[in-house]
């Protein structure tokens, strides 16, 4: 199989893309990128025999349809993410989110792309009062990012209608962890970074509102799994996630300043309270994926790869000190 992968050179392709180029059924990974928020030092390691690398925009149905001649399959990454500074680029967020993925979906018409993997997000739900948010809970995106997601997730239904072949949505959680493309606009990245360079962590409003979060691996897992076992993702769209995986944002705040070390929690007012929202991963639990990482260990790791430990430990597995 030939993949396109675009946004590659992101937070989560960073990761999909070797992943891909190592499994046995992907004979070929395009990797394709605008560059304007993603770099190819991303990629690192993971380019060579298999991998091609396009640089071109979403936006633009010719670099589009030059990437998806002879893919079979497509994972589409590419988006102006962030999603609270969104309401600021709400033009610029629609023209790359939304006629982005209406782009990759004509390209795929015309040459017969099999299989497609959107990245949507639990963000379209936006502020929630139930505690346990399935896939049937219409979604109500109070952000230009997440109403820009949940309109791709209905061009994406209307094109596997239409041309009748595999696509789904996923849904992911707020994604965190460690990778070589990682991002720091993110809660749990953020306040790790905050907490490591003394600085308190600044909770917007009471830090009740609820958050599941996925790590950066998990997530670049389920594309994979999605994109190369459609049969078992039949569903237009799946929350991925763990139930265990939801916590309110002042117990995020808490497991860092436990595994970190001793930091402030700063609570400001907030008068335009973010999204909130508890979900429901049993839909994605029966196509047998399941997260592999917990938060506690990845807020761990994400420190130790910050401060160097983890290159240390490599170093000197025996834990002595390096002289």
């Amino acid at each position: 199989m030939n993949v396109l992968v675009t946004g590659g050179c992101g937070y989560i392709g960073s990761v999909l893309v070797p992943l891909l180029r190592r499994d046995d059924r992907v004979k070929r990974v395009v990797v394709f990128d605008d560059l304007s928020s993603g770099s190819p030092r991303n990629l690192v390691g993971s380019l060579g025999p298999g991998v091609t690398f396009r640089r071109g925009d979403v936006r633009e149905y010719g670099d589009v349809e030059s990437a998806v001649r002879e893919v079979d399959a497509i994972v589409h990454l590419a988006a102006i993410t962030g999603a609270a500074s969104t309401h600021d680029r709400r033009e610029e967020t629609f023209a790359t989110n939304l006629d982005g993925t209406r782009n990759v979906l004509r390209a795929a018409g015309k040459f017969g792309v099999e299989s497609i993997v959107l990245a949507s997000s639990c963000n379209v739900y936006g502020r929630a009062m139930s505690t346990e948010i399935d896939e049937a809970v219409e979604p109500e995106p109070i952000n230009p990012y997440a109403e820009s997601k949940f309109e791709s997730e209905h061009l994406l239904e209307s094109h596997v209608a239409k041309h009748d072949t595999q696509g789904t949505a996923l849904r992911l959680s707020t994604v965190y962890g460690y990778a070589p493309g990682i991002r720091f606009n993110l809660v749990v990245n953020a306040f790790v970074f905050r907490a490591l360079t003394g600085r308190s962590l600044t909770v917007y409003g009471d830090g009740s509102n609820w958050r599941p979060f996925v790590h950066a691996r998990d997530a670049a897992r389920a594309y994979r799994t999605a994109l190369l076992e459609p049969e078992q993702w039949s569903k237009s769209v799946y929350n991925v996630g763990a139930n265990e995986g939801n916590y309110r944002i002042e117990e995020t705040a808490q497991i860092v300043r436990e595994e970190v070390g001793p930091v402030e929690i700063t609570y400001l007012e907030d008068e335009h309270p973010g999204p909130s929202y508890h979900v429901d991963f049993d839909r994605l639990a029966e196509t047998g994926f399941e997260p592999e990482e917990t938060l506690r260990a990845g807020v761990r790791e994400l420190a130790a790869s910050l401060t160097g430990e983890n290159e240390r430990e490599e170093t000197d597995p025996a834990g002595g000190t390096d002289r």
